[in-house]
């Protein structure tokens, strides 16, 4: 617990220092764009809020291998290192905005690559069928790995549109897997979970309500890389664990790629890269919060801004719910998949044609 208050705190300390000297970087890292399909924002805001998180788990990692030099710190040395590529290309897209999506996920793919061959962080089993015969080699078992790391990274990227959006479902899956990881016994995943809890949570104290700094692409393929990155290890390391259970845990952030994915091919006929601004999180911003809409004052635009998330927050807790409670049963959390799909598909049908529940709808 002392590392997690030691993560917080250094991560808070970091990411505000990086808010208030944004007068002299600001021009490179803030994001000026107001008027994009997914802006919200009121003002240029520093997109670089992974630099505190990464920065508070690296001085963590190094004073808990100067401490003890255990299992835990070697485990949160490697998963840095392995992360640094994800990191490294999204960070630099936030300073230039000349990297591309693709070069994005190729640097997370590497980072899983990495991941692999340091950590062993393959995929060996999934409990899906058909899918199983794949994990069963070292080659299909790498590829499943990778493929999982990369789509999990952009999937937290994608769902990254509001104040504490990202950040707090996050939070929530980092915490669910450090209390799987105490039921089993795993004490270096469990220091792992923790002090990226505690670095998180010292970002999100500036970025929610208020909106004083944004995760930004490096922050949030980092994220993405080392929650899907604890999940996979807790999987491998101890066979009481669901494969399921890490992909009903971030069962929102994935169904909503998959499902912008759907919609954006076959429903709108554009391309699956091409951004737009109807997805779940962007619709209940225009059509379910009612209250002030127009206003283009700065300060009732970022209180708009962050009455969005808490909606999306407890849709992310009906998975991350049932996946702490049954994270040793592949049966009982496939039905939970199911049923989040359902749910999701019927509240967006319902969102986009203007018939929100009424509970729902704030208005002035």
């Amino acid at each position: 617990m002392l590392w997690l208050l030691f993560s917080f705190a250094i991560s808070a300390a970091l990411t505000l220092w990086v808010v208030r000297s944004s007068r002299s970087h600001g021009r490179f890292s803030a994001d000026h764009d107001l008027s994009g399909p997914q802006k919200f924002h009121a003002r240029p805001v520093p997109r670089v809020g992974g630099l505190g998180i990464f920065g508070a788990l690296l001085l963590v990692a190094l004073g808990m291998a100067w401490w003890r030099n255990d299992a835990s710190s070697r485990m949160a040395l490697l998963l840095l290192a392995c992360g640094l590529p994800a990191f490294m290309a999204g960070l630099a897209e936030d300073l230039t905005k000349r990297v591309s999506p693709r070069a994005r996920l190729l640097a997370t793919a590497a980072s899983a690559a990495m991941a692999v061959w340091l950590l062993d962080a393959s995929v060996i089993r999934t409990d899906l069928p058909g899918v199983d015969w794949i994990a069963g080699t070292a080659v299909g078992a790498t590829l499943l790995a990778v493929l999982a790391v990369a789509g999990i990274a952009n999937a937290v990227n994608i769902i990254d549109g509001f104040n504490g959006l990202a950040s707090m479902c996050v939070l929530m899956m980092l915490v669910a897997i450090t209390y799987v990881a105490y039921q089993v016994g795993d004490t270096a995943l469990m220091t792992a979970g923790l002090i990226g809890a505690g670095a998180l949570l010292g970002f999100f104290v500036w970025n929610y309500p208020a909106g004083l700094i944004f995760l930004g692409d490096g922050g949030a393929y980092f994220l993405g890389f080392y929650l899907a990155e604890l999940g996979i290890l807790l999987v491998h390391r101890n066979p009481g664990v669901s494969p399921l259970f890490p992909l009903l845990l971030a069962i929102y952030p994935v169904f909503e790629t998959l499902f912008s994915m759907y919609r954006r091919k076959f429903v709108r006929g554009r391309a699956f890269s091409m951004p737009d601004g109807v997805h779940l999180h962007s619709l209940i911003y225009r059509r379910v919060l009612r209250w002030a809409i127009g206003s283009q004052d700065a300060r009732t635009m970022t209180r708009r801004n962050s009455m969005t998330a808490p909606y999306l927050w407890m849709l992310c807790m009906m998975a991350v719910g049932p996946s702490l409670l049954f994270w040793d049963d592949s049966r009982i959390l496939g039905a939970f998949i199911l049923v989040f799909g359902v749910t999701y598909v019927v509240l967006y049908a319902k969102i986009v044609r203007f018939k929100a529940p009424r509970w729902m709808v704030i208005r002035r």
